[in-house]
C-alpha cells in the first residue's frame, strides 16, 4: 500500500488572516502542493476563523474536485453556527469533502491534541456519522494512541481513524528507546486491528522529517496529514523542495 500524504493548509491561512489581505494566497499554495504530487489538502477550520475560513473550505474544495485530489475537512461535529462561523455540518454539505475528520476540540483549543475516548453524545455522534456518510464523505475518527480509544472509535462505525501523533514525536524527541519501541509497538497493534476491521489507518500531529522516518517502516497506514512541519522546514528549505523531501521519505523514494 502506497501511503498518502495530504498537507494541512491551515498555517498559510493564519499567516493571511494576520495580514487581513489574501497574501499569502491559499490557491497559489494548493497549486504548488499539488505540482509536487500530493494525495490531498486538508483544512480545520475553527469557530474564531483564525485560519482556514468558511470561504476556505469552499474554494479548496472545488480545487481539490477538480485537479482529482482528496479535500479532507478536519474539525468538531458539534461545532454550531455563529455570526462568523457557518457550523461544521453545514461546511461538510458544502464542500462534500471526500473525508471528513473529526476530533473532539473545544471551541478555544490551540490545537487538536487529545483523540476521542467517550462523548455524552453518543447517538448524536453516530447520527452525524450517518449522514456524513449519505453525504459519500469518508469519516475518519480523531484517536488516541491507545487501544481504549480504538476500541470506542470502531464502535461508531467509522470508514477510517486518525491516530494522534504527539506523543510519540514527544517520544522520539526525548531519545528514549524503551519508550519509543513501546509506543510504535501500540501503534502497529492499532493498524493491525483497524485492518482486520476494514478500517483505514491514518495518522497526523506533530510529523516531520525526523519522526517520519519510524512510522513509513510499519505496514498499513493509508495516509500522514502534515501541516505544521511543512510551512516550518519551507523556511529553511523552500515550499516545494519541503513537499517533496516529505513525499520521498513517505513514498520510499
Amino acid at each position: 500500500m502506497t501511503i498518502k500524504l495530504s498537507v494541512n493548509l491551515n498555517k498559510v491561512c493564519l499567516l493571511r488572516n494576520a495580514r487581513g489581505s489574501d497574501y499569502p494566497n491559499l490557491n497559489e499554495y494548493m497549486k504548488t502542493a499539488l505540482k509536487s504530487g500530493v494525495d490531498g489538502i486538508t483544512l480545520h477550520p475553527r469557530p474564531d476563523l483564525r485560519h482556514a475560513t468558511p470561504k476556505d473550505i469552499i474554494s479548496a474544495s472545488k480545487f481539490c474536485y477538480k485537479n482529482n485530489i482528496e479535500f479532507n475537512i478536519e474539525g468538531n461535529p458539534f461545532s454550531k453556527k455563529s455570526k462568523i462561523y457557518d457550523g461544521f455540518d453545514n461546511l461538510v454539505n458544502k464542500s462534500k469533502a471526500h473525508q471528513v475528520t473529526l476530533v473532539p476540540d473545544s471551541a478555544d483549543q490551540i490545537t487538536s491534541d487529545s483523540g476521542w475516548t467517550s462523548t455524552d453524545k453518543f447517538d448524536e455522534l453516530k447520527h452525524k456519522i450517518r449522514k456524513y456518510k449519505k453525504n459519500n464523505s469518508r469519516v475518519s475518527i480523531f484517536i488516541n494512541p491507545s487501544l481504549a480509544s480504538y476500541s470506542f472509535a470502531r464502535s461508531l462505525n467509522p470508514d477510517a481513524i486518525e491516530i494522534y501523533t504527539g506523543p510519540f514525536a514527544q517520544i522520539v524527541k526525548s531519545g528514549n528507546k524503551n519508550k519509543l519501541n513501546h509506543h510504535i509497538y501500540i501503534i502497529d497493534e492499532i493498524i493491525n486491528l483497524a485492518l482486520i476491521d476494514g478500517i483505514l489507518v491514518n495518522a497526523g500531529h506533530d510529523l516531520n522529517l525526523d519522526n517520519l522516518k519510524y512510522l513509513v517502516e510499519l505496514s498499513g497506514f493509508n495516509e500522514f496529514s502534515i501541516g505544521h512541519a511543512i510551512i516550518v522546514d519551507s523556511l529553511n528549505f523552500g515550499y516545494e523542495n519541503t513537499i517533496n523531501k516529505y513525499i520521498d521519505l513517505i513514498k520510499g523514494k
